[in-house]
Parts: structure tokens; sequence; C-alpha cells
């Protein structure tokens, strides 16, 4: 008997393969096609002729965890203690299900806000705990009437998404004001704040769970240099949280992966030296805009983008298809793959909208724009 009898293939995996089956452009997962940047392979290579090859300590390389500390105080005025407060991952699926699992109690509930991406219920589920969905608004903002009369005294969590997937959506000031008044009512309540396109902003500026000072002691933050650093098959991201939230999450982590690829954790610690990650936002505002005006030829309408390298366009001039059967004819009978957004509902929601990757080769987006204007 499954222990997770609904859970099926992905749409990620399904959209990708359909791609290949019809040789389609793909814009649907969201990973880069573009190469990463030659000063980390040549890290990367450096490091492999050395002897590094065994295990770093369970929490991470510790220079490494240093220069997240100082990054951390660098983007969000925030003081953590590197060896106390920081665990390295296997990407940011690791440090959300360690998160979860340590946490979360049988028969507990944890709110998530859809649309969500698909590695949060799981986990929750294999606590044996509820997973308790809610709709945002039409504009993919935080419904805080919804969400306020989802929680009650046995609500142990809820996972936030900034910049958010799918929709590229930011955060204002006024929802964690607001986030920040709901866990006043519940002083028991801790947030996952996923926050893995945090330096992927463009005209609003990325506002981090790290600098709301009232409620971080009760806060774990996700980030990933899989996505920071377009090296998302590396597979490595990193967990902030207070130390005593930190301990009960390494208990997992430590049996779960215990530590993570030195070599990747070599490379990125000298990497970080080289690079200035405030101006990654900049790198793929010029992608967005782009992409955003090649796809003005077509009769998709363009939502807003405030971050990530995903694009939400509506396709209700087109079409009155659900969203599923659009996007499979769209990889079937003109090449492209995206993701149909109704899979990141529990409810299915129609929206008639499809998310676009955009982290790819300009090459790649003109033929795919090429194949949309076909409409």
């Amino acid at each position: 008997m499954s222990k997770l009898p609904h859970i099926t293939t992905s749409i990620f995996s399904t959209m990708s393969q359909m791609a290949k089956e019809y040789n389609a452009i793909n814009l649907s997962q969201g990973f880069p096609n573009f190469t990463i940047d030659e000063q980390l392979k040549e890290l990367v290579s450096h490091w492999a002729k050395k002897e590094i090859h065994q295990y770093l300590p369970m929490a991470g390389f510790p220079p490494l965890l240093e220069k997240l500390a100082h990054l951390t105080q660098q983007s969000y005025n925030r003081t953590v203690h590197p060896e106390k407060e920081i665990v390295i991952t296997a990407g940011a699926t690791e440090g959300i299900f360690a998160s979860i699992q340590s946490l979360v109690y049988p028969n507990e509930e944890v709110v998530i806000l859809d649309p969500s991406y698909d590695c949060y219920e799981t986990p929750i589920m294999l606590c044996n705990a509820k997973p308790v969905r809610v709709n945002m608004n039409l504009d993919f903002t935080p419904n805080w009437e919804r969400i306020g009369n989802a929680i009650n005294s046995n609500t142990k969590m809820i996972i936030i998404n900034t910049p958010h997937n799918p929709s590229g959506k930011v955060w204002n000031e006024s929802d964690f004001i607001q986030l920040e008044q709901l866990m006043d009512l519940y002083p028991n309540l801790l947030v996952l704040s996923d926050e893995v396109y945090e330096y992927i902003t463009f005209e609003k500026k990325h506002l981090s769970i790290n600098q709301r000072e009232k409620i971080r002691n009760r806060s774990i933050c996700i980030s990933s240099f899989g996505k920071s650093f377009h090296i998302t098959g590396w597979k490595i991201g990193y967990i902030i949280a207070p130390e005593a939230l930190m301990n009960e999450i390494k208990k997992v982590h430590q049996f779960l992966v215990f530590s993570v690829n030195s070599i990747a954790q070599y490379a990125i610690n000298d990497y970080i030296d080289k690079v200035q990650i405030s101006e990654l936002g900049n790198f793929y505002k010029l992608k967005r805009d782009y992409f955003r005006n090649l796809l003005k030829e077509t009769k998709f309408e363009l939502l807003d983008c405030e971050g990530s390298y995903f694009q939400i366009a509506s396709y209700s001039k087109i079409s009155e298809a659900n969203d599923m059967d659009f996007a499979m004819h769209l990889v079937k009978d003109y090449g492209v793959a995206t993701i149909p957004l109704s899979p990141f509902y529990k409810d299915k929601t129609q929206t008639q909208c499809l998310r676009f990757c955009f982290a790819k080769e300009e090459k790649t987006l003109n033929e795919a724009a090429e194949r949309l204007m076909k409409f």
C-alpha cells in the first residue's frame, strides 16, 4: 500500500518528457540552458584535483558557512552564527524536506499558499500531518482573510514563497506586517520561507524573512546556490534558522544526506569572492525584458513579472480550453513546452495561464517566439 497514493509523475517531468518526444523548445522546467561562469568551471576543475574527496562536516564547509553569514549580514543586515544557524543542504528541496520532517508532528497542520511548488505537500504527509491549501488572490498576492481563517491552534507552520514560483510575484512590506500580526495571534506558529529566487528580482526589491526581526526566531529561510549561480544540477542550497530550530533540522539532515558534495562546497566558497551576487537581478532582467518584447507580437497577454525567471502569460484571447489541454496542444502542434498553472493548485484552479521559463539563450527564446506567433 502506498504512503503517497495521489503522487504521480510531476508536471515538470511530464512536460520535459513531452518536449523531447515532440522535439519542442523546452520553456517548461526551470533550469537555464546557457553555460555557467567559466570561473566556476575552473574552480571545480582545480578542486577536483585536490585531496578533498571525503566527508565534510555535517553542517557544511566552515569557510563557506562564514561567507554565508557575511552575505546574510551584507544583504539583509542580519547577524547569524555560521556554525549554529546555517546548514548546507542537498538542494533547497532537501532543506524544505528536512525542516518539515524535523519540526512538524503527526496531526498538526501546515498552511500552503496556492499556487505552490509541488515539494511542500509530500513531507507534510509523511509526517502524518495535514496540509491545508489556501488559494491566493487572482493576482497571486496573499489573501490574508482566507489565510487567517485557515489557521488555528493546531497549525504548526505556514509556508511562504517570495519571489514566487510560478507567478514571479514579490511580497510587499504590508504582506510581512500581516504575517507578523498573524504570528502574534498564534505564538507557536512557525514560518518556512522559500526564498530560492531571492537574488533574482527586478523593479521591486526582495524583502526577506531574514529582515523581520520580530519573527525570525520562529522562521526558517531556504536559499539555493542552484538558482543564484545557474547550477541547478549541482543540487546545493542552504538553510538559515535560529539555533533551537536548527538543532532539530540537523537531526534529520544528518541521516538524510549527512553532508553535501565536497567539491561543490569548495568551489562555491571561492566563487562567492569572485562574483557580485547583487548583480544577478540585472542579468535576468535583460532576459525577462527580451522575452517580453518578443511575446508582444503574439496573442498571449503577459502578467507582471517581479522576480524569478518565470513569465506568466494568459491565453484567454486564444482559446477557452483548460490549461492542461492547451499546454499539450502547444507542445504537440506548435513545438513549445510550458507549464500549466492548475497543477500548482489543490483544487486545480483554472486561470487560463501558462508559465514560461526565460532562463534560456536568446536563440532559444527567439525560436520559441516565432512558433508562438503562429497562433
